[in-house]
C-alpha cells in the first residue's frame, strides 16, 4: 500500500492541510464539529486498499489556519474548499469522486454536491444537523442565540455547556416518550455514555501515544473556532432540495443505527424526505465511525458500490 502523501493547499483565506492514502477511485472524506484528518485515520486505513481515500483539515481547525482572524464561516465557502481539494487530488467531470460526511461535514457534502455535481458520483451525508429542516426549528434557533450569546458574554466553555444542554435535553425527552411507550425499562443510555455534541465520537480509551495526545491537544483548540464562528452559521444552512434533486449525484442519507430520535437523525429523515429516499443505517451513532470503524468502513464500502 502506498504510504500516506501529506500535503498543503492555498485556497482564498486559508490554506489547507490534507492527506492522501491507498489506490483506487476517490472518496473524499469531510469531518465535521472539532474533529481534523486524524478523526478519520482509522476509517481511511479500512479503505485505503479499495479507494484513493482524501481527508483533510476544515480551514480555520487544525493544521489548516485562516489568512486573518477568525470570523464566521459559511457552509457555502466550505464546499469550495472541498470542491478545491477534489481538484487537487485529481478529480475531473469524467471521473467524479464518492464523497462521505459526518455531522457538518455532511452539510458541506450537501453544498458541494449542488455546487459542483459534476465532481460527485456518490454523496453518503451522516446524520447532518440541519435544525431548520425540523419541526422543533423555533427551539434550536432559541437555542443557538443562547449560544451566541454565551459566547460573546463568557466564551467558548459556556458556549458548549448551552449547546450540551441542549443536546442533553433532548436526549432527556426522547427517554421520556420512549418510557411512555412502553420500552423497555433499563434508564436512559445517552445519560451514560459521552456528551452528544455535532461531529462527535467517542474518545480514544486507555493511555493515549504521542499521535494521539497531539490529535487530542488540536482538537481541543479546535473547540472555540467550532462553537464561535462555526455552530451559529451552519445551523442556518438548508440544503438545495431543487439542485440536488435536479443533479446527477445520488445522494444518501445515513443515520446511525444507535442514534434515533436524536435531532441529527431526525434531520437526516427531513433530508431523505427532501430527496425522495429513505434513510440509510450505519453502525453506531452520531460518531459511529470513530467507535466502530471495521463495521462502518464495511458498510460504507457497501454502500457506495450499490449502483
Amino acid at each position: 500500500m502506498r504510504p500516506t502523501k501529506t500535503s498543503t493547499l492555498k485556497v482564498p483565506g486559508a490554506t489547507l492541510h490534507h492527506e492522501i492514502r491507498g489506490s483506487g477511485p476517490i472518496l473524499l472524506l469531510i469531518c465535521g464539529g472539532v474533529y481534523d484528518a486524524a478523526g478519520y485515520a482509522e476509517l481511511a486505513r479500512r479503505l485505503a486498499d479499495r479507494y484513493t481515500v482524501v481527508t483533510y483539515d476544515r480551514r480555520g481547525n487544525s493544521r489548516s489556519p485562516l489568512d486573518g482572524p477568525p470570523e464566521p464561516q459559511s457552509i457555502e465557502t466550505h464546499a469550495d474548499d472541498a470542491h478545491r481539494v477534489l481538484v487537487e487530488a485529481g478529480v475531473t467531470a469524467g471521473e467524479p469522486a464518492y464523497v462521505f460526511g459526518n455531522s457538518s461535514g455532511a452539510i458541506i457534502g450537501l453544498e458541494l454536491a449542488a455546487r459542483h455535481p459534476e465532481q460527485v458520483r456518490v454523496l453518503v451525508a451522516h446524520e447532518p444537523p440541519l435544525f431548520e429542516l425540523l419541526p422543533d426549528r423555533d427551539r434550536w434557533r432559541d437555542v443557538v442565540r443562547d449560544v451566541e450569546e454565551a459566547f460573546a458574554k463568557e466564551g467558548a466553555g459556556a458556549a458548549m455547556q448551552a449547546l450540551s444542554a441542549a443536546f442533553a435535553a433532548s436526549d432527556d425527552e426522547r427517554a421520556e416518550s420512549e418510557r411512555t411507550e412502553d420500552a423497555p425499562a433499563g434508564g436512559d443510555p445517552a445519560a451514560e455514555g459521552p456528551e452528544r455534541v455535532p461531529g462527535g465520537a467517542q474518545a480514544p480509551q486507555g493511555a493515549p501515544d504521542q499521535e494521539t495526545m497531539e490529535m487530542l491537544a488540536r482538537l481541543e483548540r479546535n473547540a472555540e473556532f467550532f462553537i464561535g464562528y462555526e455552530v451559529p452559521p451552519f445551523s442556518r444552512y438548508t440544503p438545495d432540495g431543487a439542485a440536488l434533486g435536479a443533479s446527477s449525484v445520488r445522494v444518501v442519507a445515513a443515520v446511525g443505527e444507535e442514534s434515533q430520535g436524536e435531532p441529527p437523525y431526525r434531520a437526516t429523515a427531513a433530508v431523505a424526505d427532501l430527496l425522495g429516499t429513505r434513510p440509510t443505517a450505519f453502525p453506531g451513532d452520531h460518531g459511529g465511525f470513530g467507535s466502530e470503524p471495521e463495521a462502518f468502513a464495511t458498510r460504507l464500502h457497501q454502500v457506495l458500490s450499490t449502483t
